[in-house]
């Protein structure tokens, strides 16, 4: 039986070669999980007691798949993904088939959609109404949209605060403005300060708006502690009626009056804002006209020098798609050249309760089998899954050193087989030539 004995181990061994060298091959495969050959001994069957029986060789029980972190190494590609823990990306062919890859080499196609060798990546969509990612839905294939994001005009983001927020300082120790000087924009000395904002119309055409800041003259019926402020739209005065510069006859200025307490806080601001508005007449370029709120409630006045301490508004013009990110619990987020930025998707990630029992599939993917057991699909940092690192990729797993290593071992085993069938036939070739 010395014959069988040693086949059968230089066919585990090959195996084991077979094994490493395969490794060996994918030292700078991304992604590629390791295997190792693992062997069991072989006996005859027997009724009776197995303490006289040698066995009859060894054989390959399996090819098990080591799923250990790779190191992760940085790359330029917004679009490389790096798994940093458990977890396989879910990827989807045209046909609709479902695999799982730990390679995150992604690349854009012309439709926009995040590929790797033909696969898309899939993830969960979000509702543009709401911006709520739908998770629990079934993950889509993820696609981002070169098309022109529209403008918007400023106060039109329908959130509370909407439009213009100025927080300032007025100094208190000011000079005041003699009420009977009249107000001009031309003139610095009927006004103690201005500052400007740039707003946006509903074409998202960009709009300078000035205001200018007059200290009450308490002596002349004013009140002490307030300021009136009026209004400038791309270098001409505001009316009170929504339309710009001098009138005949001449119509009021658009005006606010903010007034602040003994401790230097506003008071008596209206609920809502103070509206703003240039008729869609006056801007006469096919915009809805401009029709917002302000709000000066972060205001300020102390002694100290004026300032300009928050200046927003929700309006932009319309952009292109300029690039793309990718965070760690995997929100694939689209930016433009409005400065605006958009969520697109969440990345998901599919765990097993056995991944050794996932079945290659080559290129880096794996399908699910009965031995794995279904996925089970999270958000990266959900359950038990891993996060992302953008601009990263994973590296193979193999330990090229360790590699090396049993390729020798392997080789002197295979060798050693081979000794037992030598050792074998030389027996043999003896009984042959007895007389």
């Amino acid at each position: 039986m010395g014959f069988q004995q040693g086949l059968s181990g230089l066919g585990a061994a090959a195996k084991n070669l077979d094994v490493i060298g395969n490794n060996v091959a994918n030292v700078n495969t991304v992604g590629f999980k390791g295997s190792r050959a693992e062997f069991a001994d072989i006996y005859a069957s027997t009724f009776g007691t197995a303490s006289n029986i040698a066995g009859i060789g060894a054989k390959v029980t399996t090819i098990a798949q080591q799923f250990s972190q790779g190191n992760t190494t940085s790359t330029n590609n917004p679009l490389d993904v790096a798994i940093t823990g458990n977890g396989f990306f879910r990827m989807q062919d045209p046909t609709g088939s479902i695999s799982y890859a730990r390679n995150g080499q992604f690349q854009l196609d012309k439709n926009g959609y995040i590929v790797n060798n033909g696969q898309f990546l899939t993830g969960w969509a979000v509702d543009q109404g709401t911006g709520i990612f739908l998770e629990g839905s079934t993950p889509q294939p993820i696609q981002l949209q070169f098309s022109n994001i529209g403008a918007r005009a400023t106060g039109a983001s329908g959130v509370t605060g909407a439009g213009l927020n100025l927080g300032l300082n007025l100094n208190a120790a000011d000079k005041v403005i003699p009420a009977g000087t009249a107000f001009s924009s031309t003139d610095p000395t009927t006004y103690n300060y201005s500052t400007s904002a740039t707003v946006f119309d509903s074409l998202g055409v960009a709009h300078t708006q000035t205001m200018y800041f007059r200290k009450q003259d308490p002596a002349a019926g004013g009140t002490v502690g307030s300021w009136d402020i009026k209004y400038g739209l791309d270098g001409k005065d505001v009316n009170a009626n929504g339309t710009l510069g001098p009138q005949v006859p001449a119509v009021a200025k658009l005006s606010t009056t903010i007034s602040f307490d003994a401790n230097g806080k506003p008071v008596g601001l209206p609920v809502g804002g103070t509206t703003f508005n240039v008729t869609a007449a006056t801007l006469n370029n096919g915009s809805a006209g401009l029709n917002f709120q302000m709000y000066f409630d972060k205001s300020t006045q102390f002694g100290s020098p004026y300032n300009v301490n928050t200046l927003t508004q929700d309006g932009y013009t319309d952009g292109v798609l300029t690039g793309i990110s990718v965070s760690k619990e995997g929100v694939v987020q689209g930016r433009y050249s409005n400065g605006q930025s958009r969520n697109v998707a969440k990345v998901v990630l599919s765990t097993f309760t056995n991944p050794q029992g996932l079945q290659p599939l080559g290129d880096n993917r794996w399908a699910e089998s009965f031995g794995s057991g279904q996925p089970l699909t999270n958000g990266p940092g959900q359950g038990n899954t891993g996060f992302l690192q953008a601009a990263a990729v994973e590296d193979s797993n193999v330990d090229l050193t360790s590699e090396l290593v049993n390729l020798i071992t392997a080789q002197r085993n295979y060798q050693a087989n081979a000794q037992t069938v030598k050792a074998q036939d030389t027996i043999m070739q003896t009984i042959v030539n007895l007389r």
